[in-house]
């Protein structure tokens, strides 16, 4: 299903199910704070198949991500799998790059009816991405992994987070990907919550640039690219291809009807439910609009006055609300939560500027940031 032809008032493009925080890492930009043992309140097995039957109600090929923590903590992974497969559910996972991702656990999971797995790849080097994840041997385990899911015909995405620490490594991690047959790259741009709090970000101009360069690799890559709390990618993109239409007037873009879509962010398209089955726009929006223990998911995504809220552009504030890229970027919810307590407010790491607007900006503006088109 393409974001274009989803009616995100109904249904969101992607629907988190965070089945533990527990995990034997300790990376650098965990959103959960995760820690070694499970919670307590966690989901059972029971409530999680209610809640994949919820689920469900969204509709035909309702895309699940179970996710963590390390969601293979948890000894029912294949039971919830091939349940919610059965339940015409398109379910996938991002384990930890850990001991625990055994070529028979992968196994397993393909033969439950897993459709793709997804790893994190945050360097391109043992040294680098260890130091990341803090954890020797992850890169290791991770890279074996993806050979393991390789052989049992289960696609693999993988996940980056851009950072100060990271940016660097993206040209390589890009080769890397091409050589380990990866399916599609998930570009995470850092919202600053849980441990991720004490990284620091890349700024605005440069985050413009880096995806830039990532709708340069989306054209010539074999692998699928999209990115994750970057809405602003879709206003880039775009703008790279008004100035191609303008440099070849005679030639077509590269992805025509783009500014006709609308882009997905937390909320709208979107939703996370947490181990403890709180409702969150998103994992990095840990603002509750309910609870599945309460209510089923469906019905807190499409009724809860939050998420209906995050739907409706027009109560946007600051410069994303007077943003001619609105409807297909958004900003990022997230990011504008973690920075204002307010979900509605600007993304500050998107430095583009509307005419319309005449407001602060949510940066110095003699730092040297270039606006606008």
């Amino acid at each position: 299903m393409r974001p274009g032809t989803l009616d995100t008032a109904e249904r969101p493009l992607v629907l988190i199910w965070e089945l533990t925080q527990a995990c034997g890492l300790a990376c650098d930009h965990c959103r959960a704070d995760a820690r070694p043992n499970r919670h307590p309140n966690e989901l059972s097995t029971a409530e999680g198949k209610r809640l994949l039957e919820q689920a469900a109600a969204f509709g035909d090929g309702q895309l699940v991500v179970l996710s963590g923590g390390d969601p293979l903590v948890r000894d029912d992974v294949e039971e919830l799998i091939a349940y919610g497969d059965d339940l015409g559910l398109r379910m996938t996972i991002t384990p930890s790059g850990t001991h625990s991702l055994t070529p028979d656990r992968i196994r397993a999971m393909a033969d439950a009816g897993l459709k793709r797995m997804a790893v994190s790849i945050d360097g391109a080097s043992p040294e680098s991405h260890d130091a990341f994840r803090g954890e020797t041997g992850s890169f290791e385990e991770t890279i074996r992994a993806v050979a393991d899911a390789r052989a049992v015909g289960l696609p693999v995405q993988v996940n980056t987070t851009v950072c100060r620490q990271t940016v660097g490594e993206l040209p390589a991690i890009r080769d890397l990907l091409s050589e380990i047959g990866a399916v599609m790259w998930s570009v995470f741009f850092l919202v600053p919550i849980g441990r991720g709090s004490i990284l620091e970000p890349i700024d605005p101009a440069e985050a413009d640039a880096v995806m830039a360069w990532l709708d340069e690799v989306s054209e010539t890559e074999p692998f699928g690219l999209k990115t994750t709390e970057a809405p602003q990618y879709r206003r880039v993109s775009i703008q790279r291809q008004q100035r191609g239409a303008i440099a070849n007037p005679d030639g077509e873009t590269s992805n025509p009807g783009l500014e006709r879509r609308t882009g997905i962010v937390a909320g709208d398209g979107f939703a996370f439910v947490s181990h403890t089955g709180e409702v969150f726009p998103s994992g990095f929006l840990p603002e509750s609009a309910g609870n599945v223990r309460d209510r089923p998911v469906c019905e807190i995504y499409r009724e809860s006055p939050l998420f209906e809220s995050l739907r409706d552009r027009d109560q946007l504030t600051g410069k994303c609300g007077a943003c001619p890229y609105r409807t297909v970027c958004g900003g990022s919810r997230s990011r504008a939560y973690a920075h204002t307590g307010d979900p509605l407010e600007s993304d500050p790491l998107c430095p583009f500027v509307p005419d319309a607007y005449d407001g602060p900006l949510p940066w110095d503006s003699s730092d040297g940031v270039s606006v606008g088109d």
